[in-house]
This record gives C-alpha cells, sequence and structure tokens, in this order.
C-alpha cells in the first residue's frame, strides 16, 4: 500500500442488524487493496473505512448501489470528527495525533504528487460541505424523522395498499386475479430483489433477501401468487418493526447527550453573557442557578448548594457541593447559586465518555454474539439446502406432487430466516449495557457484561472502596470534662489544620453546630500532636503516647483505649492544663451501603475478600463489621498473588478498587471493576466502572448481567423454538407461506420486543 493511510467516516441509514453490516463490510472491501480496514457500527449507523486515497464517492456509491444512503463525515484525525458524542471514543488513544504527515513538504516529493494529494482533500472536503451530516451529528437523517416517513416505512405502506388494491381487484375481475397479486407483489419484491442482487454481486449471496426472492418467485411460479404477495408484504412489516425497534435501542443511549443545556451562563470581563455550551473551553467561569442544569464538567469555586446528580449517576439522594467539589454537566443545581470553572469540553465530559464508553461497548461482542455469527454464516446455506432437498426428493424418490412438494420448500426457505436468531444476542446486549449506564454501571463490551454474572468471588480493595476514604469521629470519650467542652477545645486547637484527623474533628463540631474560641500560640507538634491556648488555657491533643509522657493514664482509661484501637480507631487524648480531660477516636468508616452490598453479594453465594495496605488491626475491624474475610498489609503485588491464587483455586474473580493503586491487581481479575465519580481512571483502567461508588452497585452490575443473559437464552428459544415448531407443520402439510413468513416476522419482533425490555431494568 503506498500514499498517505487515512481513516474517512460515513453515516449509513437504513442499516439495522448484524447482516446489514456483514453486507456493507464485505462490499466496501471489493473496492480494492486501498482499502485496508472496514469497521461498520451498527449502533451508531457510522463506518469507518481505513485507506490509501479512495475518494468518498466511491465508498458512498458502493453503498448506493447495495441499497444503502450514506453520507461522509469527515476525517477521523484528531479532533477532526463529526459528533461530540463520539469525540472521546475517536481521540482515544487508538491512533496517533501526530499530525505532522498531513503537511505539504515541497521539498520531499514533487507537485504532481502534490496536486493530485490537494485534489483528493479538495472533492472530500466538497462532499464533506455537501453533507448537512458533518457538524453537530446525533444520528442518520431517517433516525430524526417519524418512523412512518422513513424509506422502509414507504415501501410497507405501498405495498399493502398494492395488496388491499389487489384483493378489491380481484373481487371484480377474478379471471385476472394471478396478474393483479403478481403486480402487487411486485411492488415490494422489486427493491427486496435488488437488494439480494447487489448483496450477492458484492459477496454474500446467502442474504435473507435471497431467502426472501427466491421463495416469492417460486411462488409465483407454483401460482400461489395471493400468498406470495402477502409474505412480502408481512416481510417488509418485520423489517421495519426491526428497524424501528434499532432505532430505539441505538437513540436510547444517545438520549443522555440531550442532558446537557445548549447554552450556558459565562462569566466574562465581569459580566454575564449566554454561551453555546458546546463551545466551552477549559478554564472558564460558569454561574449555574438554583433548577439549571450544569453546562460542563467542572469544579465549584465559589457557593455551596445541593446538586442531583441523578440524570448522570442514578444517585437519588442530591449530594451536598461546596467549594473544590467536582460537578457533572447534566446534573441540576438545587438550592443556590454555584460558580464553576469548567475542567472538561464538551468533547470530553462525563456525558459524552459514557456515549462513547457505551458504543464502543456495544461494538465489542460478547462469546454468545460471537457464537450466533459464526453459527449464522453456515446456517442460511444450510437451510437453502435442506429447502431444496424437500422439495426434490419427495417427488422424486416417492413420487410425491411436485407443487405441493415445492411448495413446502418455499415454506422452509422463509422459516429458516436467521433475522431472529442474528438478532437474539445484540439486541439484548445493547439493551443491558445501555439500562446499566443510565444507572451508573459502565461495562466495556459485551464479553464484560457476559462475564460478570460468572463471578464467584469478589476481592474489595478497603479505602475509598468498602469505606469512604476519610475519618470521622466514632466517640467522645469524656474524663474529667463534659463530651461537648472535649470536642470544642480539640476543634479549636485543631482550627486552620489539613490533616485527615483535624478535617474530622472540625466536621463534627460543625455538625454539633459549636461555636470554636480563638486559639493562640497554636503550634504542631511533629508527629505528636498540636498545642496552643483556648481561653486562656494550655490545651494538648495528641497520641497516648505523647499523652503518657505528660500524665499518668488509669488502667481503666489504658483499656478503654486499647478496646477502641481494636476496633480499628485511632484515638487522641486532650489535656487542659495539667488535667486529661478526654479523648476523640475516630476511624474511616464503612460506605452507608458497604454492609448491604456485601451481603447482596453473599447471598448470590459469591466468597467475599478484603484486600488492602492498611495495619491488621483496622482491617480486621472493619472486615468483622461487614462480614467478609480479610487480607491486610498488602502490598499492590501481593493483591495480585492473592487475585491469582483465587483463580487457581477456579474462581471467577471480579476486583474491585480505585483503578490506580490496585492497577496490577485489576488487570489480573477476570472483571476489574473501578469505583469512582466519572474519572478518566474509572472508565479506562478497568473492564467495568461504578460511577458513584456504592458497593451495592457490585451486586446490581452482577444481577444486570444474569438478568440480560436470561434475556439472551429466551431470545435464542423463541428464534429456534418456532422455527423447529413451523418446519415440523410445514412438512406435515398443516401450515403454508403465510404462518412461515409470520413465523419469521413474528419471531424477530418477540425477540427485539424481549430484548427492549432490558431498558426498564432497575437494580
Amino acid at each position: 500500500m503506498s500514499g498517505p493511510v487515512r481513516q474517512d467516516r460515513f453515516r449509513v441509514e437504513g442499516m439495522d442488524c448484524a447482516s446489514c453490516a456483514m453486507k456493507i463490510d464485505t462490499a466496501v472491501r471489493r473496492l480494492g487493496k486501498q482499502i485496508s480496514d472496514v469497521n461498520v457500527s451498527v449502533t451508531k449507523g457510522i463506518m469507518t473505512v481505513t485507506h490509501n486515497g479512495v475518494e468518498a464517492d466511491a465508498i458512498t456509491g458502493q453503498l448506493k448501489k447495495l441499497g444503502y444512503k450514506s453520507s461522509y463525515m469527515g476525517a477521523n484525525q484528531g479532533a477532526v470528527v463529526a459528533e461530540p458524542e463520539t469525540d472521546a471514543h475517536v481521540c482515544s488513544g487508538d491512533h496517533d495525533h501526530d499530525h505532522s504527515h498531513h503537511n505539504h513538504d515541497h521539498a520531499s516529493h514533487d507537485h504532481k504528487d502534490h496536486s493530485h494529494s490537494h485534489a483528493y482533500e479538495q472533492k472530500q472536503e466538497k462532499v464533506k460541505e455537501s453533507s448537512p451530516l458533518h457538524m453537530h451529528d446525533h444520528g442518520t437523517v431517517e433516525d430524526s424523522k417519524p418512523w412512518w416517513q422513513q424509506g422502509k416505512a414507504r415501501l410497507t405502506i405501498a405495498a399493502g395498499t398494492a395488496l388491499v388494491a389487489a384483493y378489491l381487484l380481484g373481487h371484480f375481475v377474478p379471471q385476472y386475479e394471478i396478474y393483479i397479486f403478481s403486480a402487487a407483489m411486485l411492488v415490494g419484491l422489486v427493491p427486496i430483489a435488488r437488494r439480494a442482487l447487489a448483496g450477492a454481486r458484492f459477496g454474500t449471496p446467502f442474504s435473507i433477501e435471497t431467502l426472501m426472492t427466491v421463495a416469492a418467485v417460486g411462488a409465483l411460479f407454483i401460482g400461489a401468487v395471493e400468498e406470495a404477495a402477502m409474505v412480502v408484504f408481512l416481510f417488509l412489516i418485520g423489517e421495519l418493526l426491526e428497524g424501528v425497534a434499532a432505532r430505539r435501542a441505538r437513540n436510547s443511549i444517545r438520549g443522555l447527550a440531550d442532558l446537557v443545556p445548549k447554552t450556558a451562563r459565562v462569566e466574562k470581563d465581569g459580566q454575564i453573557i449566554e454561551q453555546d455550551a458546546a463551545s466551552l473551553g477549559v478554564g472558564t467561569i460558569i454561574l449555574v442557578r438554583p433548577g439549571d442544569r450544569i453546562a460542563a464538567d467542572g469544579e465549584v469555586i465559589s457557593g455551596n448548594s445541593a446538586v442531583n446528580e441523578a440524570p448522570v449517576t442514578g444517585e437519588s439522594t442530591p449530594k451536598n457541593k461546596e467549594i473544590g467539589d467536582k460537578v457533572f454537566a447534566g446534573t441540576i443545581n438545587s438550592d443556590a447559586v454555584l460558580r464553576v470553572k469548567v475542567t472538561a469540553t464538551a468533547q470530553n465530559n462525563t456525558i459524552a465518555r459514557i456515549i462513547a464508553q457505551v458504543e464502543e461497548a456495544q461494538e465489542s461482542k460478547a462469546p454468545t454474539e460471537r457464537f450466533i455469527d459464526r453459527f449464522s454464516v453456515w446456517y442460511t446455506p444450510a437451510v437453502m439446502i435442506l429447502a431444496a432437498l424437500v422439495a426434490i426428493i419427495p417427488p422424486l424418490v416417492a413420487g410425491g406432487d411436485w407443487n405441493e412438494w415445492i411448495y413446502k420448500g418455499l415454506a422452509i426457505l422463509l422459516i429458516g430466516c436467521p433475522c431472529a436468531l442474528v438478532i437474539s444476542t445484540p439486541a439484548a446486549i445493547a439493551a443491558g449495557l445501555s439500562s446499566g449506564a443510565r444507572r451508573g454501571l459502565l461495562m466495556k463490551g459485551g464479553a464484560v457484561l457476559e462475564s460478570a454474572g460468572h463471578v464467584t468471588a469478589a476481592a474489595f480493595d478497603k479505602t475509598g472502596t468498602l469505606t469512604e476514604g476519610k475519618p470521622v469521629v466514632t466517640d467522645i470519650i469524656a474524663f474529667g470534662s463534659s463530651e461537648e467542652e472535649v470536642l470544642r477545645y480539640a476543634a479549636a486547637v485543631e482550627q486552620g489544620s489539613s490533616h485527615p484527623l483535624a478535617v474530622a474533628i472540625l466536621k463534627a463540631a460543625e455538625d454539633r453546630k459549636l461555636a470554636l474560641p480563638q486559639v493562640h500560640d497554636g503550634a504542631a507538634l511533629g508527629g505528636k500532636g498540636v498545642s496552643g491556648t483556648v481561653d486562656g488555657k494550655a490545651i494538648l491533643l495528641a497520641s497516648p503516647k505523647a499523652i503518657a509522657a505528660k500524665t499518668s493514664i488509669s488502667d481503666a482509661d489504658q483499656r478503654r483505649i486499647a478496646d477502641m484501637n481494636d476496633q480499628g480507631k485511632t484515638v487522641s487524648l486532650l489535656m487542659i492544663g495539667d488535667q486529661l480531660a478526654g479523648g476523640i477516636a475516630m476511624r474511616d468508616e464503612p460506605r452507608e451501603d458497604a454492609r448491604q452490598g456485601i451481603k447482596a453479594l453473599q447471598a448470590q453465594g459469591i466468597r467475599t475478600i478484603m484486600l488492602t495496605g492498611d495495619n491488621r488491626r483496622t482491617a480486621e475491624a472493619i472486615g468483622r463489621d461487614l462480614g467478609m474475610e480479610v487480607h491486610a498489609e498488602m502490598m499492590p503485588a501481593d493483591k495480585r498473588r492473592v487475585v491469582g491464587e483465587l483463580k487457581a483455586d477456579k474462581q471467577i474473580v471480579a476486583k474491585i478498587g480505585d483503578g490506580i493503586n490496585d492497577a496490577p491487581a485489576l488487570a489480573a481479575a477476570d472483571l476489574g471493576i473501578a469505583m469512582g465519580g466519572g474519572t478518566d481512571v474509572a472508565l479506562e483502567t478497568a473492564d467495568a466502572a461504578i460511577m458513584h461508588g456504592r458497593v451495592t452497585d457490585v451486586a446490581n452490575m452482577i444481577d444486570l448481567s444474569k438478568t440480560t443473559m436470561a434475556n439472551i437464552k429466551q431470545n435464542i428459544t423463541l428464534a429456534i423454538g418456532l422455527k423447529v415448531v413451523f418446519l415440523i407443520t410445514t412438512i406435515l402439510g398443516i401450515t403454508g407461506l403465510w404462518p412461515a413468513i409470520l413465523a419469521d416476522t413474528g419471531a424477530t419482533v418477540l425477540v427485539t420486543a424481549n430484548a427492549m425490555r432490558l431498558l426498564r431494568w432497575k437494580p
């Protein structure tokens, strides 16, 4: 291959199933050796072609011959992409971002090459400019129309009208009935036959359209024209319903993009102006009023308000946001004005990345889906051979009636249409992935969704995964003062400190609405504690060891402190003057839902294990609280080793962590699940991510996997079961062409409708 290699993207309309994608892929590859790769995404309705100089109109022309409308969207280079919701996917690091090879270096090639290249670029640019889709494109032109205005609907309505007219005319002039019904049949059959011929010409001879065309033409020759016309009409209805269902699945996740407001209130030169949200740059300051949707991912720089994150993460309870907290595009500000500094462009915000992740995941096939695809390649030719044998052998061997057995053979062709079987798995996978993403459960592909249901052991990190990741005050001990006084003086000397234990004490004082006195001569005592003068009294807040050096601690108090240490709590003691006044116990507490989440997993028969680098005493205390086995004081390599040991013990292991220090174990596990609020790490390092960090969502993800796999089994049983029933009844002469096509169309509709039920799945 010579010349610069480039990737071009095309929007393809009317592509509703895996069989469409296969035909398109095969046809485009036949354009020649200049085509090095073709990637067809049914979910997005997009085709990406890697080539070294094939003109866009040659590719769109090839698709037109195949019966698909298409339009050029632009080159897949750097940030030059057509849809905001897929930018993150396109530029996720899968290709080189060095654009230097696109520059025209006059010293390095002759002007003949240059002019050819320039003409090519101009041609591509012209095609791009002529397309209304190359800018902010959220779907095909067809997708944006009501279903009854779309091409498939118009053809179905025309075929239905012709069929009704044929029945009316046939009633009045029955002697011409065969010609009238033949004409009615041709209204629908001609476009189907053209697609069948185009498919055969471009490398896909055994298509669904081929089966349909052979069956209809065969029925015409044996005089079953009325049935043939009805069969064509029912086939078109089935295709129409399949298209409607595919569009619904395609748009189910894209609906998230509509959550982001179109405009934002931007602070600029001391004024507030309205600006297009898609054009917000990193560092821009936006003002978000109560009731407004937040227009971009960002960080709160002033204000304090509750934010409803349910649209993005599924979290039902609004979260309080204050200075320094992160907020997501599409979430709703509830109480007060927030000033937010934008931290990600529209192309890279949380919602855009969720959409890109899910669309990419929907193209990643599950093992079951790959098996069905391989099976369907052999299935269609096998059906045609079976139909031919049924039509030929009984008349030749047993003297059967040719018309009767040819009729049965044609019915078997219709029964054998693989539509329902081919769509049974991808429809369920796409719906399952979309449903999970809308509830904050991101899975990178059908294989991940399928494997989650097989998990037998769940290994959790502790800090930030099972626990909140920050200490809180659990106990206030009063020796010679009241609890309130102990907390008040402890918080007073901690004022201004950012140490996690200080933050916990100050938060406890704030929760109790304590007024804190001023501290004088405040000082940090390296590794021991803090001291200062409060209300004229010398205050010391320090570790038990440091306090023991200053004053005696009674045996009873020492036992009490030891008991708290055994519970994994850190104790700081307070001295007022030379008297021991009390103490404060703190611990990184389990998340509110951690116990419930662990119990939910254990109820499914899943072994739960904690893998933590924290000290054994603290880890075992948390482990006892949650009822799970504990491995403490572990380095990242130790965590990976334990995961390996579990796998060697025939366990299917899910590793749940924060995606950074747990990276080796996440990679080693059968299923790596990152906990986090939509961070790059959570979205990109693991197989799956839990957006809002709820432990219960691990069990929910496994439940979604099991529900999806059950749905796939139902679909496959339905598709094959109906075919077997009608195959037997057709050979026995009980059913004919109408029921045969109804069996196929009905199975396709039932399978698709069953898969769409997953969109309503709730944890």
